[in-house]
């Protein structure tokens, strides 16, 4: 079964609380959404980065302590 669907959305005003990589906003009928992934070279770099010498071996926070707070900045849940 087949629908046809005809919109007209205006939208004013848009507040948008938080959004992350995985976020989908979604205005009107959407028969598929498709997952898709742009990767854009915005900092005009035109080699790879140098690669890591042993003698700095780098930041590895498991060995240091548990991280209590989360990498990614999260909102509470509305109540």
């Amino acid at each position: 079964m087949n629908y046809f669907i005809q919109q007209s959305i205006v939208i004013n005003t848009l507040k948008i609380g938080g959004i992350s990589n995985s976020s989908v906003l979604q205005i009107g009928s959407a028969g598929i959404i498709k997952p898709a992934s742009y990767l854009y070279n915005t900092g005009g770099f035109t080699e790879s980065a140098p690669e890591l010498s042993p003698s700095e071996p780098g930041l590895n926070i498991a060995e240091e302590e548990t991280v209590f707070t989360p990498a990614v900045p999260l909102q509470s849940p509305r109540k």
